[in-house]
């Protein structure tokens, strides 16, 4: 009897072991089929410090573009008439808080707001009616531009607010084939280089336009694949249908990497598009492409060593970062949940890298705020894992 019961608890035995080792068998099977492996990526936490307070009792509304200057001071525009009433009482002499802040804001390293101007016409120029994106070109000088109906332009000012150029006008058409004006701008990317301005163009027009930074005549523009653009309505993304042979809107970005290749987010399409300069296609991928809605390729910024190696991807959708491999566009890893805690992302809508390396997003809709994640080197994951809210890590002795 002993020697039964004996010989039953060892096959049972048996029998558990074979199927814990066929479910790990299982698993390592899943992990290599959706990718697998391990890779080394960069490691991010969120600084739960950063930015300071703004002072006052200014409230910051839908934040629509980020960008670093060369001394590193991150610059964000974000829109006033977003904040509720509630919000803007002090404005409205209903109550003593709160007011709205003005929609260009400037931030050192420690997060005290350094500059802030803008949101009203001035002598020579036309502010957006819905201001969008805000770029630091290599001179210093502040870009931006508008995605509300009929706004058809870009400004460039001083970092002091000083008006330098608009090209471009407000109340005129969709039309993405104009050399004359926009058709509600994303983003501006300024190349150093050829001193020329991509404008990622946008939220009417279904291109990528080229000027000169300083005089802003229209050089080149270009459609997804590089074909002409067609204003024609594609309709409702379908992540089962061909490719789309032009952008949907919005254009979200433009970015150019230091080995002079354009990164545009056809951001409904929920993929990246590679080109050179000229506006010749090179390749293309695709990020979380079920996505539907407002599509997951929300905006680009590159890691700051030399070859540029990683892409950061906001998906304000998905509500992450995406860490892409530059090169090959696979999807290394993710951070980031839906949220209003430190580290997750309501709407996440612009990104930006600083010389060190860390990274700052900016929010939209109901998110309405900056956020620094500071670099902290690389590390090992799975090759596809969502890191979640990377919130720091406790000390250890």
């Amino acid at each position: 009897m002993k020697r039964n019961v004996a010989i039953g608890t060892f096959l049972a035995s048996l029998l558990v072991a074979l199927g814990i080792g066929q479910g790990i068998l299982e698993r390592r099977a899943e992990a290599l089929q959706n990718g697998g492996g391990k890779v080394q990526v960069p490691r991010f936490e969120v600084d739960p410090t950063f930015p300071k307070p703004l002072p006052n009792h200014w409230y910051q509304g839908m934040s629509i573009g980020v960008g670093v200057d060369a001394n590193d001071h991150i610059w964000i525009v974000h829109r006033p008439d977003s904040v509720n009433p509630i919000e803007a009482a002090a404005d409205a002499k209903t109550g003593e808080c709160c007011a709205k802040a003005p929609p260009i804001l400037e931030f050192d390293q420690q997060g005290t707001l350094l500059r802030h101007w803008g949101g009203s016409d001035g002598d020579g120029y036309q502010w957006p009616s819905s201001n969008h994106g805000v770029t630091i070109d290599h001179k210093g000088n502040v870009w931006v531009g508008g995605n509300g109906g009929g706004d058809g332009l870009v400004l460039k000012f001083t970092q002091d607010g000083k008006f330098l150029m608009q090209v471009g006008k407000k109340g005129v058409p969709v039309d993405s084939n104009s050399t004359e004006h926009f058709g509600q701008v994303a983003k501006i990317f300024v190349d150093k280089k050829e001193n020329e301005a991509y404008i990622a163009d946008g939220y009417g027009n279904k291109r990528v336009a080229v000027i000169d930074a300083d005089t802003g005549k229209f050089k080149r523009y270009w459609g997804a694949y590089g074909n002409k653009p067609d204003d024609t309505n594609l309709g409702r993304y379908d992540p089962e249908a061909p490719p789309a042979q032009q952008f949907r809107t919005p254009v979200h970005c433009a970015e150019m990497s230091n080995d002079r290749l354009v990164y545009v987010c056809d951001r409904v399409n929920d993929r990246i598009q590679v080109f050179t300069p000229e506006g010749k296609f090179v390749k293309e991928a695709w990020v979380s492409r079920k996505t539907l809605g407002d599509g997951s390729t929300w905006d680009i910024a590159f890691s700051n060593d030399p070859q540029q190696k990683f892409i950061y991807l906001a998906d304000g959708h998905d509500e992450k970062v995406w860490i892409l491999d530059r090169q090959s566009l696979e999807i290394l890893t993710s951070f980031g949940d839906g949220g209003k805690m430190p580290g997750q992302f309501y709407a996440v809508h612009s990104i930006a890298t600083d010389s060190k390396g860390n990274i700052y997003t900016t929010e939209t809709y109901d998110g309405r705020r900056l956020q620094r994640f500071l670099y902290k080197g690389m590390q090992t994951v799975t090759k596809g894992e969502d890191q979640g809210t990377v919130w720091p890590r406790t000390a250890t002795k």
